[in-house]
């Protein structure tokens, strides 16, 4: 049975990680207490009105060099079929 390991190109090392990155507009409506209908006592950024996704990015990034690849380099140019 054959294992696969993934080896960074660059540095030849196998420390990869798999990285999902998201970034979000969170939105409060101005209140007479705290900003958020959800904030009554005191102001807490989880509690919003509304949360709105802007950009997602997935990528492997080498721990060790730093490198970053699209996630799709797994299927074939980080991947090494060990014996």
């Amino acid at each position: 049975m054959e294992k696969t390991q993934y080896i960074c190109p660059i540095c030849n090392n196998t420390n990869l990680i798999l990285r999902y990155e998201a970034s979000y507009v969170y939105s409060y409506v101005i209140d007479s207490d705290e900003p958020g209908l959800k904030n009554e006592e005191e102001f807490m950024s989880f509690l919003y009105d509304k949360r709105e996704q802007k950009d997602t990015r997935t990528f492997v990034e080498c721990v060790t060099c730093g490198t970053q690849y699209p996630y799709t380099f797994l299927n074939g140019i980080l991947e090494q079929k060990m014996q």
